[in-house]
Formats: C-alpha cells, sequence, structure tokens
C-alpha cells in the first residue's frame, strides 16, 4: 500500500533565505509558519505546498554531496486565474521581469520574475 501523505513542500538552497521568504510573502500572498537561523518555512492561505527555503552551506543539510545553491534548471511556477492583474501588480511593485508574458504552443500563458536570491518564479495561466 503506498503511504499517505498529509503535505508537500519543496525546500530550495538560497544564499539568503530571508529574501526568498519576504519576495514571496510579499507578492504572492505566502506567510511564514516556521523560522530558525538559516531557515524559513512558507504556507500559503490558499493551500498547495509548502515552500522552504534553507541557506546555502547549512551543516545540517543531508545529503552534503547536493548541498550546492537552487537555480539552475529550476523554475517556481504557480498557477494564476488573471495573470494580467498579477502581472500589473507585480510589476508596480518594482518585481524583475525575466520574459515579458508570452504564450506557448500548447496555451500556456506564463511570465518569469526573478527573486532577491536569483530564482525565477513563473505564474502561468491556461488559455
Amino acid at each position: 500500500m503506498p503511504p499517505m501523505f498529509t503535505g508537500f513542500a519543496i525546500s530550495l538552497n538560497v544564499p539568503e533565505p530571508e529574501a526568498s521568504a519576504a519576495f514571496l510573502v510579499t507578492h504572492l500572498g505566502y506567510s511564514v509558519e516556521m523560522r530558525d537561523d538559516g531557515f524559513v518555512s512558507l504556507t500559503h492561505p490558499d493551500g498547495g505546498s509548502n515552500i522552504v527555503f534553507l541557506r546555502t552551506g547549512l551543516p545540517t543539510f543531508k545529503p552534503a554531496d547536493i548541498a550546492g545553491s537552487a537555480g539552475d534548471g529550476l523554475l517556481l511556477a504557480f498557477v494564476v486565474d488573471d495573470l494580467d492583474a498579477h502581472h500589473e501588480r507585480l510589476v508596480a511593485g518594482g518585481v524583475e521581469v525575466v520574459t515579458p508574458p508570452e504564450i506557448e504552443p500548447w496555451r500556456e500563458r506564463f511570465v518569469q520574475y526573478r527573486d532577491p536570491n536569483g530564482l525565477v518564479v513563473q505564474l502561468v495561466q491556461w488559455v
């Protein structure tokens, strides 16, 4: 029998966990669930997975051979209903736009931003 899951989290190593956490709190409505030195766990009122930011180089990170920074080839993608309204709000808030809104041939409309640690945050709307 497969295990029963009661939650899901993604954990990302970044140089400054508080900066990435503040980005998601300020711009995407997350809230801090737990924090300690080098660790911030976020939750969202709409549910979904928790996002955890760990400071790169924490000696408690296991396995040590994969303890580098997140980012290469990683996108944090969030599906939204009104991409244009969110995009206008984020631009007005001074968020760095990496890729302006565009649409893929398979009808995925998306826009990408960069957080203070260089992680790419993508908003997606299916059209």
